[in-house]
């Protein structure tokens, strides 16, 4: 039998040496512009922080957001040979249809589907004990500010390229789909401040400051909403919005996580909560069920009612009202 290897999609050898070894050109301009910005406005952010006596910014939590950017930032690089030479570009081959003729079209529904895909990534990881051990990273800071917006959540490289696979079937391919992600990524990192309040119009379709200062706070009506990176059509249309409210009607925002990390090592802030599933998949008597839900079910599910999932603190919450 001869085989028709013209049949046979294959994995070209430049895709796979743009995913290992460099950035496209589209990603190197947006690190070209985007590095001075981001220094310009830290500096100003520092500078208004000190003028007024808020401690917006620590050396030590920001030492900390540049170590978890590093790692996180080396283990994509790595492991871009992967996910874009090999994967994604695999299932780019085997698209179910052309990619789109009219270059404009292409990018606008490029990012608006990229966007959609990562609300529902950024979605199970605040829903999903397993993927949350490793956004918490993210969450960790009890500060809000724009160096908070680079502590990345060190291995989401590792699994993260799976919800855009549909986007590589559709037709749109691997080099653009890292550079859409990267685009968005840019606009969610500018919004981590407490410097800008709310803009106007733009509060009905973006992820603006105000709506991501609500998604990083931890009180109990704030936890797991807003969880867009660019638009914020998604949380409207899916039931995971919550306007910023004024202290006075609600409570002031306290930044970071519900129970602290405890002790801070370059290891715990990586590792702490995958060493709490550890230590709860050793206690006696638990069932499968349990097992199971320590791992799979929401952050802060305990069998025995120790600990409170975010739905049960807002219930808790309005039920203290009443």
């Amino acid at each position: 039998m001869i085989l028709n290897v013209r049949k046979i999609p294959i994995i070209s050898l430049q895709s796979f040496i743009f995913g290992a070894v460099m950035l496209s050109a589209k990603d190197q301009l947006l690190i070209l512009i985007s590095t001075p910005i981001y220094m310009i406005i830290i500096g100003i952010e520092v500078f208004i922080s000190n003028a007024k006596s808020r401690a917006s910014y620590t050396v030590k939590d920001t030492l900390q957001n540049l170590y978890l950017n590093i790692l996180n930032a080396s283990l994509d690089l790595g492991f871009r040979a992967i996910y874009v030479g090999v994967i994604l570009t695999f299932f780019y081959n085997h698209r179910f249809t052309n990619s789109i003729p009219i270059p404009w079209v292409y990018w606008v529904v490029l990012i608006l589907f990229e966007d959609f895909m990562y609300y529902w990534l950024h979605r199970v990881d605040h829903h999903v004990r397993f993927f949350w051990a490793t956004h918490v990273t993210h969450h960790s800071s009890d500060k809000f500010n724009f160096t908070v917006g680079i502590r990345s959540s060190v291995m989401e490289p590792l699994y993260r390229f799976i919800y855009f696979i549909p986007l590589a079937l559709v037709g749109f391919t691997p080099i653009d789909i890292a550079f859409a992600y990267s685009a968005t990524q840019t606009w969610g990192i500018l919004v981590h401040t407490e410097r800008i309040n709310k803009l106007g119009w733009l509060e009905y379709f973006l992820v603006t400051p105000s709506h991501h200062r609500v998604h990083h706070g931890s009180n109990p009506r704030y936890l797991d909403k807003n969880l867009g990176m660019f638009l914020i059509i998604w949380d409207k249309w899916f039931g995971t919005f919550q306007p910023e409210l004024p202290a006075t009607e609600y409570q002031p925002i306290k930044y970071g996580l519900t129970k602290p990390i405890g002790r801070e090592t370059p290891v715990t802030l990586v590792f702490h909560e995958w060493d709490n599933m550890r230590k709860d998949l050793k206690k006696k008597h638990l069932t499968l069920k349990d097992r199971w839900n320590y791992l799979f079910g929401p952050p802060g599910w305990s069998h025995d009612g120790s600990r409170f999932t975010s739905e049960q603190l807002r219930k808790m919450e309005n039920e203290n009202k009443q």
